[in-house]
């Protein structure tokens, strides 16, 4: 058993923005459980995705804030205190150095993309799903994806079993991301039979390799802005 604590990169700015998100968080969550329980289950069905509202938009029986609406509002929900602890935790260790390389405006930009992309690949494998999906971690998945091209070296220091241990990012992301993969691929079979349910894992999946993608395009433009202005 090993759990990332704090990542040992340095920064050059406040991160404000990714601090922001940590608190709004975590607002949402304690207002979330000051409603009364059947106050609290129309909220949660409400504001989380829902991926079978999208066939019944597509069919005129849904609005269509009802079903694309949630791809923004779920990214602020959680269902428990593990569930946004663990998502708040990795969003603190490996987002305050993807705010240094994007800037505040743009990571803000970047977080809320990732969150909406992934969400739309975990309807596109559950489309007909009753299940509520709700969390940060679609968005934060793209943060890791992120923080996986730019720091791949980084040491993060780990807790593994009882030792305290720094170990490069790469290992972390790695290993994270192939559990989350296979975890995903394994799911196949239970949406194939209706019983598709839990964590949503193709968000992890879609988030991850979506955060890859824009950050290796973004880091390809600086370096092209960089080499320009040189010559």
């Amino acid at each position: 058993m090993f759990i990332p604590l704090k990542d040992l990169n340095p920064r050059r700015t406040y991160p404000i923005v990714n601090n922001s998100l940590i608190l709004l968080n975590a607002l949402v969550f304690l207002y979330q459980y000051t409603l009364p329980p059947q106050v609290f289950k129309s909220f949660m069905i409400t504001y989380a995705t829902i991926p079978a509202r999208f066939p019944a938009w597509l069919s005129g029986h849904a609005p269509f804030e009802a079903a694309f609406l949630p791809l923004l509002t779920s990214m602020f929900l959680h269902a428990g205190i593990l569930h946004i602890a663990g998502n708040m935790l990795f969003l603190w260790i490996f987002g305050d150095n993807v705010e240094d390389f994007y800037g505040h405006v743009t990571y803000l930009f970047f977080y809320l993309l990732c969150g909406l992309g992934s969400g739309l690949l975990h309807v596109l494998f559950n489309m007909n799903s009753p299940v509520p999906a709700l969390g940060a971690s679609g968005a934060i998945s793209g943060v890791m994806g992120a923080y996986a091209i730019l720091y791949p070296r980084s040491r993060i220091l780990t807790l593994v079993f009882v030792f305290l241990v720094p170990i490069p990012a790469v290992l972390i992301l790695g290993y994270w991301f192939i559990l989350q993969f296979l975890s995903a691929f394994g799911s196949l079979g239970a949406v194939a039979s209706g019983a598709s349910g839990g964590v949503a894992w193709w968000a992890h999946v879609g988030g991850f390799l979506l955060g890859m993608l824009i950050t290796t395009m973004a880091r390809g433009q600086q370096r092209s802005a960089r080499w320009q202005s040189s010559e």
